[in-house]
């Protein structure tokens, strides 16, 4: 029998998924990976420790799938994107991983955003630097860590230090080389660009290109030792995260958007022809010749799991001694808000925003008669607002009229059904749990020939997928409340670099 094994390494969890070759879930394994926040801005991770979780995932992924690892045909790697994972000249860790959530480089972007390099940017690479771009990072690095700038060796994304874990090999794909080093026309690297961002030193720590479906190692004697795989087994190249998430719904192609409600609000579609515009990052996509447009903002999901830590937390607790959901308990109470009109909004910026990196989250029209309902309809509302932002703007670029959902919330049919009324077009949400975990092994399958390319997707998503249409009503008050909602975030607009001011220099500001 065949099976695939996708990694999907998030921001704060490590997964590694079995799967048939027909698409279907054997086994699942997680494990959290902390995170290292020693100065304000810094958002950081061991990359040993990394792989050690992940290796453990691995060795109880084919444990619970009840196949030997002989089964496994191949292996793939997805992982958030941005971010930098840096290598000496002897292959080793220079430093700690830079996770996307980082902030450091606010600086640097800044002083780029006053000068040419942003529209120069835009036109060579398809995008402007934003503060976790390696471009900035880096950077970054060659200002304030001389002595490890001078010393790298190898310039890694998440995934390929996993895949340099299993194989030993150093790579990466085209999907991740386009983070911001990579001529927009070409799809190759371009020397214009390391000169752009004063990073001529650097050129030759670029990894190899390669495709995401294409072999580029086997799983070493050390890696089998940790992992339970067998030693020889063929390692894909993978993909960036969110290329994963769209190709593993169904999604990576030019005739939808696909949308992604996690940590980050993520936004894309697929062209046939490059196109450029400040809202949204022209990068590559798995095939050449077509483009993935993303527009995102670290402004999704994780603020309904700050509502739930922060203002849940007692029943939270509650709810798991007597069994329960505690999402159904606020289902409950939310319902009746959502029948009511509100004059409660709520921008979800506590990690980021699409207005820039000083923009703040915030609750406005909140009144004495307003319950913990009418606040979490509003922090809900919020995240398809800002979701809506962005798909907006890639509206104005590329033709679709359908989207395809994923993320933890879409498996909640009054969210999903929010974001139809929300963006006023039907949504569809694939029954796909691991949807990033599986685009990795559409891409291992790819490497062995088991599939004809990582687009050639084995599952009959018809038959597996709910649609959602949005309700005409709904969608005409959805559209007053989104028209506020964008015009408060713009009256707000001069006054957050004032309150980001008055809380840079207390312990714990980030």
């Amino acid at each position: 029998m065949a099976s695939l094994l996708g990694i999907d390494n998030g921001l704060t969890v490590t997964k590694a998924v079995v799967f048939d070759v027909d698409g279907t879930q054997l086994s699942v394994a997680r494990r959290r990976v902390p995170q290292s926040m020693p100065r304000p801005r810094w958002v950081e991770r061991d990359p040993v420790g990394l792989w050690k979780a992940t290796a453990e995932a691995i060795a109880e992924a084919i444990a619970l799938s009840g196949r030997p690892a002989e089964d496994i045909k191949a292996v793939a790697a997805t992982a958030h994107g941005d971010g930098v994972y840096l290598l000496d000249r002897d292959k080793r860790p220079l430093r700690a991983g830079i996770l996307s959530l980082d902030s450091r480089a606010l600086d640097v972007v800044a002083r780029w955003r006053d000068s040419a390099l942003f529209s120069d940017a835009l036109s060579l690479t398809g995008q402007t630097p934003h503060v976790s771009a390696p471009s900035a990072l880096l950077a970054w690095v060659k200002a304030e860590e001389p002595e490890n700038f001078s010393g790298i060796g190898h310039i890694l994304a998440c995934k390929d230090w996993l895949r340099f874990c299993l194989t030993g090999e150093v790579g990466t794909d085209r999907t991740e080389a386009s983070t911001s080093f990579t001529d927009v026309n070409t799809q190759a690297y371009s020397p214009g660009a390391m000169t752009l961002f004063g990073l001529d030193d650097l050129t030759a720590a670029l990894p190899p290109i390669f495709g995401s479906g294409e072999c580029v190692g086997t799983v070493t004697r050390a890696a089998a030792a940790v992992t339970g795989l067998r030693e020889g087994t063929p390692v894909a190249c993978g993909l960036h995260d969110v290329t994963a998430s769209a190709l593993g719904i169904g999604a990576h192609r030019p005739d939808v958007v696909g949308i992604v409600a996690g940590t980050y609000s993520i936004n894309e579609v697929v062209s046939t022809r490059p196109r450029t515009d400040p809202r949204w990052f022209c990068r590559n996509a798995i095939e050449p010749g077509q483009w993935n447009n993303m527009s995102i903002s670290p402004a999704s999901t994780a603020n309904y799991d700050w509502f739930l830590d922060r203002l849940c937390e007692r029943d939270q607790r509650a709810a798991i001694e007597a069994g329960q959901s505690i999402h159904e308990i606020l289902a409950a109470e939310m319902d009746g808000a959502f029948r009511r009109p509100s004059t409660l909004f709520f921008h979800p910026y506590l990690f980021g925003s699409p207005h820039g990196d000083t923009a703040s989250a915030s609750f406005l029209g909140l009144h004495g008669w307003h319950e913990r309902g009418d606040m979490l309809r509003a922090v809900l509302e919020g995240i398809a607002f800002n979701h809506r932002t962005h798909v907006d703007a890639l509206r104005d670029g590329f033709p679709f009229e359908r989207a395809m959902l994923t993320g933890g919330g879409s498996r909640n049919p009054a969210f999903a059904q929010l974001f139809a009324d929300v963006l006023g077009m039907p949504v569809e949400v694939p029954g796909t749990e691991e949807a990033a975990a599986f685009g990795a092994a559409l891409c291992a399958g790819a490497s062995v020939g088991l599939y004809a390319s990582p687009l050639a997707d084995p599952r009959d998503l018809s038959a597996v997928t709910r649609s959602f249409e949005p309700d005409t009503r709904r969608t005409a008050e959805m559209n007053e409340r989104f028209g506020l909602f964008t015009r408060l975030a713009e009256a707000l607009k001069p006054y957050w670099l004032e309150l980001e001011a008055m809380g840079a220099d207390r312990p714990g500001h980030a």
